[in-house]
């Protein structure tokens, strides 16, 4: 991480990525798709998430999360940013010549080589079923149904742990703490994601937020009675010590939004 000298009030408290394990500033042309902004509306033009627009340009780099080329070997050509997700990302060559994109564990170097495969050695980057994962070992990008590729354990820094199999079910420690049941049939890639520092990034000013496509963000109490359940009232007492609530009235902390329906496979909840 790099600090600055506060010779402005925006570089004070601004805390920044070095990207010191960035090989490549040009991303693979073949991989790229288009990424059209929303502005937070859905397909009818009405706002569903507020507080969204603008930001920088962006392409989406297309990322195999499936990892479902089986028993070819790719070597890492390049470890590249990604400006959509936290985690790194890198460049697989495969022997085929096809090449993929990945998100790019801690320990993974450039000229490494990298297979997907049940009998693949347990190292950083390399994808087997969970059945022969060794318990204890750090997790990421785990499968939840066979095939449909990892949906979690994908952001910087994060890992998830081998603690126990039984039957036709392995127990995952997600990074929450959760302890979860999922199919030894499921694919997991070995090691801790990389960029583990992200968290102490500090955006030090408005504007950097600005860049990332998120806009100002208006407290409920700075609004007028008609706007907000919290607006009006003299000064910033506001109408006393109401519960917090949206602006549609709907309890912001401590209200129940799931479902009732109880999910077997959550052996222990992240509380």
């Amino acid at each position: 991480m790099k600090k600055y000298r506060p010779t402005s009030p925006g570089l004070r408290f601004q805390i920044v990525s070095t990207f010191e394990e960035i090989t490549s500033s040009r991303p693979e042309k073949s991989l790229l798709r288009p990424l059209k902004k929303t502005g937070g509306r859905n397909c009818y033009g009405r706002i569903t998430s507020r507080f969204i627009g603008g930001g920088h340009k962006r392409r989406y780099r297309t990322v195999d999360f499936k990892r479902d080329k089986f028993g070819v070997p790719a070597r890492v050509a390049s470890i590249e940013y990604d400006p959509n997700r936290s985690a790194r990302i890198a460049l697989l060559n495969y022997a085929d010549g096809e090449k993929r994109y990945i998100i790019a564990p801690l320990e993974l170097k450039v000229g490494q080589s990298v297979i997907t495969s049940s009998e693949a050695e347990i190292r950083a980057g390399n994808t087997l079923p969970l059945r022969n994962i060794p318990l204890g070992t750090a997790i990421h990008n785990l499968e939840l149904k066979k095939g449909k590729g990892g949906q979690i354990i994908r952001s910087a820094g994060s890992s998830g742990q081998m603690m126990a199999k039984e039957g036709k079910y392995a127990t995952i420690r997600l990074p929450s703490g959760e302890l979860r049941l999922v199919l030894q049939d499921c694919l997991a890639t070995i090691g801790q994601l990389g960029n583990v520092d992200n968290d102490s990034i500090s955006l030090g000013k408005a504007g950097r937020k600005r860049w990332l496509g998120r806009m100002p963000h208006n407290r409920g109490v700075s609004m007028n009675p008609v706007d907000h359940p919290h607006g009006g009232g003299e000064g910033k007492a506001g109408q006393g010590n109401p519960h917090p609530v949206s602006p549609w009235g709907i309890p912001t902390k401590g209200y129940c939004t799931r479902r009732k329906k109880k999910n077997i496979y959550i052996v222990k909840r992240r509380k």
